[in-house]
């Protein structure tokens, strides 16, 4: 059925907007109709699914006009297979206004976005209790998120000791059932005691009123769920137990107490089957419960970083506040050892800071007035006063929390397989069981009633898909929680399969490569003009300019004494240089150009003169400029950016991984080639402008494929978005994060290395787990169903396939969490 909804639109501001927006839904695939209002700025839309939602959603973005939405974040309680993720999903997908819903099983949370004003976040939890589930929702306000995370722990707490109960409550009584029906086959002592002491006819009355025991209270769970979603034609898990242990102790029942309906021969029971796999599934519950909440300790760590009080001054005084009152510009203290509260900025005291938890150095750092401070980190030995800069969610701590939990609960394109499976899984799982059932009872030996019904509740229970629901989201929160203990941020969970993917990484120079800081280092005067006159003119020009390079020539003017003028007229030319009027110290405003080479061609200002010292210093891997003063050229001026002493190792490693390494530059040739040489860069393109980076990378994906690129500025925004997978150095700007899909936590290439290693081992380990769910539930499927018996004589009893269901949850678990140390 189509659904219709009234969807706020932005930017609309005329006729043309309205005709440019409602062609932009029109043309999204599974668009019924459209009509988009000016006045109140709104698009009526009909639809036939959330896919066609999302496809208009996507191309208003993409005119220009986009919709408001929203995003909620559920947690989610009583999920516990792929079929159940697929359950909720697809209800929440059902929802008008919705157009994305994605359910993290490993996590249990969902994260849905909707069309703002259209879905009430009490509809979404109608609809998951609907679906059979239960959900909390969680809030974006920082205190509330704090309430609603403890709200989860303790929804998860209750869970795992309702887990406990239940299991110790069946395992006591499923212990004497067992001993009762298969004690004999270990001690046959007991056979005799049994048949002198119970007889028969009691032994299976005492194993009946057991096993109902068990499956009536510890078992109940699986009925309540399983039965109701048999019903509504949407089995999952729990519908396989609940069909497996009710068919077997139906069974047993019409065997005990109306034994004659049964053909001759076949009067056997099962009650021990029944209670033994509701106890190991129990088990495997419990420990896969257990399990899980590991898969998130990154997060409680991160989140038990953040501070509970703070040493705040108030009317003069120092008082202690809770972290929640405090406010933007409190005059904060922090005392040797302990966590600082919020992000300030330092305004007396020094001392060293341990940084670690941001950035996996273990070198504090030494903090002095004007330095910046992070919630979280921890003061060493002097104390600090600071002032409060970012308060409560603005925190660069709760930053990268956010961040990590976004990454966790991403979907990685592996995960569409894993869907279309599971879609279709458990019906086709029972309608195997079924055909085997009739296979049995047609061709099978006798009592061939009995065979039927033994290896059809096997192929009930062996089949359940739980590994299969786990095997890509435990991963991935193990390996996104460990790469944020390393300094690496995924702020994009998909990053992971793509930095996997890469062949080339792509390097920016300055302040990657290199540590950003250059210092003057040459400087020579054409005859005529003396060096303290032009670097007096030239500081004076740089001194408006935020470039690195600029930065040193100023300072390289200062400790000379030299005092630097005012300017006027000043432009900056992309890619090219500066130029601008001198007005002091002269009877005229003296005009100054700075730049390369390239600069001075389009300024018709020869630089012959220079051309030994320029090839001098380029193969130096010294960046030579120019200086013109009143249109003649003055003087050439070299500056040096030291190589970061990690860069070689970094460069190494890359290669080690099979990677092919390049490096975009904004340098001459020459200079550009001096330094790849020495670094053993593999790809060179040098003389780069800011707005050809983006060329610059479809050049190198062209020619190598896939490409990683790596960058600090504002001007490396765009090709970090243009990359596969763009990666911003932290200590960088906030628009060069912003487009980035990986933010290293410090500026050290080596952070980017245990990226792409985090990277590699999380999709190897993915893979390793749908092997293992994949493969063991297409072996023992057959095996369940009896294909080894007619020539090896060999059974799977359903009481093993439980045993063997239980613990494919737990290896894919355990296998995840082996990333905590990679």
């Amino acid at each position: 059925m189509s659904q219709v909804i009234q969807a706020p639109i932005t930017k609309l501001s005329c006729a043309g907007c309205v005709s440019r927006a409602t062609k932009a839904i029109q043309e999204s695939e599974g668009i019924i109709a459209a009509s988009v209002n000016l006045a109140n700025e709104k698009a009526d839309i009909e639809y036939n699914d959330s896919e066609a939602l999302a496809n208009a959603v996507s191309n208003l973005q993409k005119a220009g006009y986009p919709a408001r939405i929203e995003r909620i974040e559920l947690d989610l309680i009583g999920m516990h297979c792929a079929s159940c993720v697929g359950k909720v999903e697809k209800a929440l997908q059902n929802v008008a206004g919705v157009y994305k819903a994605q359910v993290n099983l490993a996590s249990e949370t969902a994260v849905v976005e909707f069309i703002s004003g259209s879905v009430e976040p009490k509809q979404l939890q109608s609809t998951v209790k609907a679906a059979g589930y239960q959900a909390e929702i969680k809030s974006d306000d920082h205190d509330a998120t704090h309430a609603t995370n403890a709200t989860a722990k303790d929804h998860k707490a209750i869970e795992l000791r309702s887990l406990q109960q239940s299991f110790w409550f069946a395992a006591l009584l499923t212990l004497p059932v067992f001993i009762l029906e298969m004690g004999s086959h270990f001690i046959p002592s007991i056979h005799h005691w049994v048949e002198q002491n119970l007889g028969q006819s009691l032994n299976w009355q005492l194993q009946f009123v057991l096993t109902t025991l068990v499956l009536a209270i510890p078992g109940r769970r699986f009925y309540k769920v399983g039965f109701p979603a048999l019903v509504k034609g949407s089995p999952d898990m729990n519908s396989l137990v609940a069909l497996g242990t009710s068919a077997a102790w139906l069974f047993s029942v019409v065997a005990t107490f109306s034994p004659g309906i049964l053909p001759a021969g076949t009067t056997n029971v099962y009650y021990e089957a029944a209670a033994v796999i509701v106890t190991l599934i129990l088990l495997g519950r419990l420990l896969e419960a257990r399990a899980k909440g590991h898969t998130g300790d990154a997060i409680k760590r991160l989140i038990g970083l953040q501070a509970k009080t703070a040493r705040v001054k108030r009317n003069n005084e120092w008082q202690e506040l809770a972290i929640a009152d405090i406010e933007l510009g409190d005059l904060i203290q922090a005392k040797p050892g302990e966590r600082i509260a919020v992000d300030g900025e330092v305004t007396s005291g020094d001392s060293y800071v341990d940084e670690s938890m941001l950035t996996g150095e273990p070198i504090p750092v030494a903090k002095n007035i004007g330095d910046m401070v992070s919630a979280g980190t921890v003061n060493s030995n002097g104390s600090l006063t600071f002032k409060a800069t970012k308060i409560g969610a603005d925190t660069l701590l709760a930053q990268i929390i956010k961040m990590v939990e976004q990454a966790q609960g991403a979907r990685l394109p592996v995960q569409a397989l894993v869907d279309k499976v599971t879609a279709i899984f458990v019906p086709i799982v029972m309608a195997i069981a079924v055909l085997t059932v009739i296979v049995w009872l047609f061709f099978g030996p006798s009592p061939a009633l009995t065979f039927a019904l033994v290896n059809g509740v096997a192929v009930l229970i062996i089949a359940c898909p739980c590994a299969m629901g786990l095997a890509t989201p435990v991963s991935i929160m193990v390996g996104t929680g460990r790469a944020a203990e390393r300094g690496v941020l995924f702020r994009q969970g998909q990053a992971l399969q793509t930095l996997r993917d890469s062949k080339v990484i792509a390097l920016d120079k300055t302040g990657t490569l290199t540590e950003g800081k250059p210092k003057l280092t040459d400087f020579e005067v054409v005859e005529g003009f003396t060096e303290i006159e032009v670097l007096a003119l030239v500081a004076a020009v740089e001194q408006q300019s935020e470039h690195p390079i600029a930065n040193a020539i100023v300072v390289a003017a200062l400790d000379k004494g030299i005092e630097i003028a005012e300017c006027i007229d000043f432009q900056s030319v992309s890619g090219m240089g500066a130029v601008a009027k001198v007005t002091a110290n002269t009877k005229h405003n003296t005009q100054v150009h700075i730049g390369a080479d390239r600069y001075m061609q389009k300024l018709d200002i020869s630089v012959a003169i220079f051309s030994d010292t320029a090839k001098r210093l380029a193969n130096e891997g010294k960046t030579p400029l120019y200086a013109a003063v009143d249109g003649k050229l003055a003087a050439i001026i070299a500056v040096a950016d030291t190589i970061r002493e990690s860069t070689p190792e970094a460069i190494k490693a890359f290669h080690s991984l099979g990677l092919q390494v390049a490096m975009i530059t904004g340098d001459n040739q020459a200079t550009a080639n001096a330094i790849a040489a020495k670094l053993g860069i593999d790809k060179v393109i040098a003389e780069v402008l800011p707005d050809g980076k983006v060329t610059a990378v479809q050049q190198l994906r062209d020619e190598f494929g896939p490409v990683a690129f790596v960058g600090d500025g504002i001007n490396d925004a765009p090709a970090l978005a243009e990359a596969n997978t763009g990666i911003a150095v932290g200590s960088g700007t906030d628009i060069a994060i912003e487009s980035a899909d990986v933010v290293l936590m410090r500026g050290d290439l080596r952070a980017v290395v245990a990226a792409i290693e985090i990277s590699q081992k999380t999709l190897r380990n993915i893979k390793q787990n749908l092997f293992w769910a994949f493969a063991y539930n297409a072996s023992l499927l057959p095996v369940a169903a009896g294909i080894l018996y007619p020539v090896f004589g060999i059974l799977l009893s359903p009481i093993l396939a439980a045993g063997a269901m239980a613990l494919s949850s737990i290896f894919v678990l355990t296998n995840a969490l082996r990333l905590k140390r990679a």
